[in-house]
């Protein structure tokens, strides 16, 4: 008989560099696809990344994207969607430039005080901690790459107690998962090299 592995390793690992990204603008659930920068960075990331048994993705574009080459490069399909990863819905910030939410909201951003039309963040954590666990209890003892948005990692991040800044395209953290559905940080891992934000936009 052959062993079951205990724990669940989930790759969780931000989209490649946006059309939006580019130009600096918040996307929450709009859907832009990568740029040409974002393409070749994801070709780049599936050169080191490790092995994993299977790639799951937000359906967003600019992640689905991401997942694509990076399945592809791995030889792994096909890709399992999930739609609880979707970026978290920032309403009326969707388009604007940090510059542009600044003039509107002065000081907002910092203290993590989203727009009345947002996604509530409660709401948001617990259907990204529904669709991991979800993941983690499907494919236990796997190891599982799963290509999804800055504010999926950062909120999950704060949830486990820590906090590791913006987070990079191709960036992102590496997440244990317990038999009895505990989840354990790991390290933040950075696949490619990146630029800094167009004007500082993080999602």
């Amino acid at each position: 008989m052959s062993s079951v592995r205990p724990v669940t390793t989930l790759f969780l690992v931000r989209h490649g560099q946006s059309e939006w990204n580019a130009v600096g603008r918040w996307q929450g659930q709009a859907d832009p696809s990568l740029s040409e920068l974002g393409r070749d960075q994801a070709f780049e990331a599936g050169r080191v990344l490790g092995d994993v048994d299977a790639v799951v993705a937000s359906p967003q574009l600019r992640a689905h994207e991401t997942a694509e080459i990076l399945a592809t490069g791995l030889g792994i399909g096909p890709i399992i969607t999930v739609d609880g990863l979707r970026e978290r819905e920032i309403g009326s910030w969707s388009g604007l430039t940090t510059a542009e939410i600044e003039a509107i909201a002065p000081g907002a951003i910092g203290r993590h005080e989203w727009p009345t039309d947002a996604e509530p963040e409660d709401v948001f954590l617990e259907r990204v901690l529904v669709s991991l666990t979800a993941v983690a209890t499907s494919m236990a003892g796997a190891t599982v790459l799963v290509v999804c948005h800055g504010g999926v990692i950062r909120h999950l991040e704060r949830h486990l107690g820590a906090d590791g800044g913006r987070v990079p395209n191709l960036g992102g953290r590496v997440v244990t998962v317990a038999p009895d559905g505990g989840m354990h940080l790991g390290e933040r891992i950075e696949l490619v090299a990146t630029p800094p934000p167009a004007d500082g936009s993080i999602l």
